[in-house]
């Protein structure tokens, strides 16, 4: 992976390279680079221990830093993840979630190390952003009441 210029960096507990790992399985274009040990003892760790992991989710460029307990991942940031079906959205969802992650509201869930991830499939956002206006409220509606979105649910609510 080339260093890009701009590079999302994500804190983590001591699990940064665990986290990439299970983003370069789980989504597309996704991939762990370069691990990076600490060269001497830190407050939060040891000589030797993986102290920054470069990896890529999505083909969005991050590095994972082991930071310690000093901060937590909040809703205040989060990876939005198109999909384009209802199996592709179970798949994402399913997988964060099963993997000690827990379901939020409105497509939203969060993973076992806190971060947040909306899985949107197009089909809603196609709707809420149309220009049938009565359409956009029902399937924004509809949304309102789920936790993982139901596609052919926001379809119908589209069609009245």
């Amino acid at each position: 992976m080339t260093a890009a210029r701009n590079t999302i960096c994500l804190w983590y507990d001591g699990d940064a390279l665990e986290a990439a790992q299970f983003y370069a399985r789980t989504f597309p274009d996704s991939a762990v680079g370069a691990v990076h040990r600490a060269p001497a003892d830190y407050p939060s760790g040891k000589e030797g221990d993986v102290i920054t992991v470069e990896f890529s989710v999505m083909g969005i460029p991050c590095i994972g830093l082991n930071g310690g307990k000093a901060f937590r991942h909040s809703e205040a940031f989060s990876f939005q993840v198109a999909t384009d079906s209802q199996a592709e959205t179970d798949r994402l969802w399913n997988a964060i979630v099963a993997n000690g992650g827990q379901e939020s509201a409105c497509g939203w869930c969060r993973d076992k190390w806190g971060l947040s991830w909306q899985i949107t499939p197009r089909v809603l956002t196609d709707a809420v952003a149309g220009p049938d206006r009565a359409a956009a409220r029902r399937a924004f509606e509809a949304m309102m009441q789920m936790g993982k979105i139901d596609v052919a649910a926001i379809e119908a609510a589209v069609r009245g």
